[in-house]
């Protein structure tokens, strides 16, 4: 892939600030650092591209504005824009799985998911445009390239404690998750 700057390349009907923009910039960024690093093929380092570039296309949409996903009804509405995203870019004729679910499972994370979905959920999760534990962070996103599957497990527990001592439900997607990666 190139070393030139990312811009994201949002679909039309993408509703974002431009704060939101500049985290799906950091997020993609890293997320092609990482492909380079892992020596990824041109088509995965496509799809870590654009599931960066769209995993929130419709993150600033109210809530309430987006329909309840079908796909799973019992997701918090602070997640309904992954599944309104990836629904809108598969009626646009997008086709390939691995990026359609890393997108429509992002915020809550996903047992059956491959590379492109795990990566997403850590570049989301470490992107260095966040405000909390900037340094575990920091390190984390650094060792990625050299043990995904270690810093995946970390991301996961990381989350898990922060939803835990902020006094959040934890959906039951991302408790299988954790039983798949820990």
């Amino acid at each position: 892939m190139s070393s030139a700057p990312i811009v994201p390349a949002l679909p039309a009907w993408a509703v974002v600030t431009d704060k939101r923009r500049a985290h799906i910039m950091r997020v993609t960024t890293l997320l092609l650092a990482w492909a380079d690093a892992l020596a990824l093929e041109t088509r995965e380092c496509e799809a870590w591209r654009d599931a960066g570039n769209w995993h929130d296309a419709l993150r600033d949409v109210p809530p309430r504005e987006l329909p309840r996903p079908a796909v799973d009804p019992t997701l918090p509405p602070g997640a309904w824009h992954g599944p309104a995203a990836a629904d809108r870019l598969q009626r646009d004729g997008e086709a390939r799985n691995d990026v359609l679910d890393a997108i429509r499972w992002h915020t809550v994370g996903d047992a059956g998911w491959k590379r492109t979905g795990r990566a997403l959920f850590c570049a989301d999760f470490l992107e260095a445009g966040r405000h909390f534990a900037k340094k575990d962070r920091r390190t984390l996103a650094k060792r990625f390239p050299d043990d995904p599957e270690r810093v995946l497990r970390e991301v996961v527990r990381m989350r898990l404690d922060i939803a835990r001592r902020d006094g959040k439900q934890i959906h039951a997607r991302t408790l299988a998750f954790w039983e798949v990666v820990r």
